[in-house]
């Protein structure tokens, strides 16, 4: 099971990527735009995703991602990390994190990378 500390470490591997608050619980953020945050009990993250890929990820691993009510209108889904997988959570945030970066700084990081 992730922990936050976790969680942080791999979505601070990203550039841009900082701690801060959102709702009184740890978030992360890029670009002063949310990626995740710790919600309040402490064992779910709310993680920025697009609405088609939050289905396929709820359709496919129930027992891991899910939606409330409240995040129905969101592009969110919300993640019980005492059941993700930390190379599937990396992927998910790398994919966020290319969505609300800054485009120049993906660039660069994606031929970094090549």
């Amino acid at each position: 099971m992730p922990a936050w500390e976790e969680v942080r470490s791999l979505a601070l591997e990203l550039p841009g990527v900082v701690e801060q608050t959102s709702y009184g619980t740890p978030a992360l953020k890029v670009n002063g735009k949310l990626l995740a945050r710790l919600k309040e009990d402490g064992e779910t993250l709310a993680l920025r995703v697009g609405f088609e890929e939050r289905h396929a990820l709820v359709g496919s691993s129930p027992d891991v991602f899910f939606v409330t009510p409240h995040y129905e209108d969101y592009p969110m889904v919300l993640v019980r990390l005492a059941a993700v997988d930390l190379d599937e959570l990396r992927e998910l945030f790398e994919e966020a994190w290319v969505e609300r970066a800054p485009k120049r700084v993906v660039a660069a990081w994606e031929a970094a990378r090549s």
